[in-house]
């Protein structure tokens, strides 16, 4: 397949920290020869793409390959409003610092990213105005980032109606649509790498609290129903949603090449297993893409 056959519309879904593993699968199709020349993303892989859009990817791989839990959890700001346990504004200032803002209509690569008007149900695509602001709105999922208000509407997670939102490329003038979804069937991997637990410096008292709070909220320490933490109820309830809607989305648009990782990978709350879920990634995105005959 030639150079010109071969530029791409990708597509990233939602999923949480599995919304990780589309470094790795942008890593190989850039290793591949394929040209992205636009990207529609939800939640995390808006926040993925409009990065890479951004050109920073690798500043960023590197960056959140570095965190260790305790990093994960400073990155929360939690909210008293009792709308949300969390606001998300400090993890998005975060990345302003690190990658720089700019205005999507400035970046080289075309970017959408959706997110769910709350008060109308329906998707907004935003594919203008400040980036992170578009990111901030398509990762805001109820109970645990505040909503973002965006001019006159309330903004929640793009994952909510769309989480694999392949309408945004429709007319894109590229020769494959190439989506990405995180809610694949759960099985077992037999390349994936045994996760390294990092250690942090030592805790004081208030981050240790903070981590016992985190940690009563995911599981308690029983193995009944009833011992399950909000986190894995919550997980939980996304992946069942999301699994549904992205099968009606892909029946519907039928991308040319779809690449799923699988839900069991991980939960949508570990972004300290950043390096293992880009390699997972990577092993996905290559065994799909094997399938397909496109020399170079």
């Amino acid at each position: 397949m030639n150079i010109e056959n071969k530029t791409i519309s990708l597509v990233l879904g939602s999923g949480g920290a599995r919304g990780l593993a589309h470094i790795g699968v942008i890593q190989v199709l850039e290793e591949r020869g394929y040209l992205i020349r636009s990207i529609s993303g939800s939640s995390m892989g808006a926040l993925i793409g409009g990065i890479y859009a951004a050109g920073k990817l690798d500043t960023y791989s590197q960056w959140v390959c570095a965190l260790d839990r305790l990093d994960v959890l400073r990155l929360l700001d939690f909210s008293f409003s009792g709308a949300a346990i969390f606001k998300g504004d400090r993890i998005i200032n975060t990345l302003r610092e690190l990658i720089g803002d700019r205005n999507i209509e400035d970046l080289p690569i075309s970017f959408t990213a959706v997110a769910t008007d709350l008060e109308e149900s329906k998707e907004v695509w935003l594919s203008s105005g400040p980036l992170f602001n578009a990111i901030r709105a398509s990762i805001a999922f109820p109970t645990i980032f505040s909503a973002f208000p965006h001019k006159g509407k309330t903004l929640v997670d793009g994952g909510l109606l769309n989480p694999i939102p392949i309408a945004p490329t429709l007319r894109d003038e590229t020769s494959l649509t190439i989506a990405v979804g995180l809610c694949g069937k759960a099985r077992h991997l037999i390349d994936q790498p045994v996760p390294v637990q990092k250690t942090s410096e030592k805790r004081n008292k208030y981050q240790q609290k903070i981590i016992d709070y985190i940690d009563g909220l995911q599981r308690k320490n029983g193995s009944k129903e009833e011992d399950t933490g909000i986190f894995d109820i919550i997980s939980k309830s996304i992946d069942a949603m999301q699994s549904t809607i992205s099968s009606f989305k892909l029946a519907a648009y039928s991308p040319d090449i779809v690449i799923e990782i699988p839900k069991n990978v991980c939960s949508i709350y570990e972004f300290e297993r950043a390096a293992e879920l880009i390699e997972i990634g990577r092993q996905e995105a290559t065994a799909r893409l094997n399938e397909f005959d496109y020399p170079l």
